[in-house]
């Protein structure tokens, strides 16, 4: 078993390292305080291939590993969590499905101005009374000549507001539950497409969150991805690589509490010394860089399964798991270092305490991770 990056790997994580500590970092605080969507960060991005990183580069990708990626995400998070769940969404949850179940001609049409950066995606599954439950979908598509016509509401859209196109998963009846499913990608401007809401955060400001609503909205039948009634496997499919890509994020995160509690330690002097002599903040320092590394070593298990095409829903789950509340873990760690200087803006500490906290919630809930895990090892 061997535990080291190929020399490949460690090169991109060098540049992605690099480009996040110069154009990443010294926006993170204005991005989130500002709620600013980083867009000429995101179009850099775009030319560096860190927006279709494990998509090849006929497609417009940067012909990446999934390690690869899973390292990306990790380094622009540990500058910028909003950053990071911008390139993450188009990545994991919008250019991998279309790369997997796109026809040639939408991967040409979508997936290389995607995996460019020229376009950006978002992913619209959860809806005001499906989330979890993401077989219960209420929003509706039916048939009609050379176009389905969609009708319903999506919640909690990441990227909806700045994105060109979003997959929309709707039923074609909604009695058939998961088997009625399918997945359609509808662009930016389409009739009866509206967005009718952009949510205010407790974090990861950089990003809208969007409620969305079809009214009679005609997509043409040519925008199906995949067969009728098979969105539902599509949506987890894209949801097992997506874990991947929010346990990557909860990594950067946690990194992130451990640089800034290593940096405030050594510096600030109480009783006339550095805190960091002291036992109880060395126990602190301690959990966070060891939860962190285990994290980290699950996430990049589950993308190098993911490589091997092997079946990674169970791996992809505990490295969520793990790593999203590693990171509240951390964040709520780091500020205590801080103390009192911890819970003010001037501070990173409590912009990665905010930020972490949805790493628990989206893309699946930890109460489902733990569900996805128990179900798989029982009926295995």
């Amino acid at each position: 078993m061997k535990f080291e990056l190929t020399q490949e790997q460690h090169l991109f994580r060098e540049m992605v390292r690099d480009f996040a500590a110069k154009e990443v970092a010294p926006l993170a605080q204005r991005v989130d305080e500002e709620g600013i969507f980083p867009n000429r960060t995101i179009m850099k991005m775009g030319e560096l291939g860190l927006m279709g990183v494990a998509i090849p580069a006929d497609y417009g990708g940067a012909g990446g590993d999934n390690v690869c990626y899973a390292i990306a995400v990790e380094e622009i998070a540990r500058a910028c969590a909003s950053t990071s769940v911008i390139m993450s969404v188009n990545n994991s949850l919008v250019a991998d499905p279309l790369y997997k179940f796109g026809t040639e001609a939408q991967k040409q049409k979508y997936l290389s101005p995607l995996a460019s950066g020229k376009m950006l995606g978002a992913f619209a599954l959860s809806e005001p009374s499906a989330g979890s439950d993401a077989a219960g979908q209420q929003t509706t598509a039916r048939r009609d000549g050379d176009a389905f016509v969609l009708n319903g509401t999506k919640n909690f859209i990441t990227n909806a507001r700045e994105a060109d196109i979003v997959l929309v998963f709707a039923t074609v009846d909604r009695h058939l539950r998961s088997k009625g499913v399918c997945a359609f990608i509808v662009e930016k401007g389409t009739p009866g497409f509206t967005i009718t809401k952009v949510e205010k955060k407790l974090g990861i400001k950089g990003t809208s969150c969007c409620q969305l609503l079809f009214e009679h909205c005609r997509v043409p039948a040519d925008n199906l991805v995949g067969e009728v009634g098979k969105g539902f496997k599509i949506a987890m499919a894209t949801l097992d690589s997506g874990r991947i890509g929010i346990a990557a994020q909860a990594v950067g995160i946690a990194q992130a509490a451990l640089d800034i509690s290593l940096s405030y330690a050594t510096e600030r002097v109480a009783f006339d010394k550095p805190i960091a002599s002291f036992q109880a903040i060395q126990w602190m320092i301690a959990d966070i860089a060891h939860q962190t590394e285990a994290a980290r070593l699950l996430t990049y298990r589950a993308a190098w399964l993911k490589d091997r095409g092997v079946r990674h829903t169970k791996e992809s789950a505990m490295a969520k798991l793990f790593a999203s509340e590693t990171a509240s873990r951390a964040a709520t760690k780091a500020l205590q270092i801080h103390g009192g200087y911890g819970y003010i803006y001037d501070f990173p500490a409590q912009r990665l305490f905010r930020d972490a906290r949805v790493t628990e919630i989206y893309e699946g809930t930890s109460e489902i991770q733990r569900l996805v895990i128990a179900q798989h090892l029982l009926l295995s």
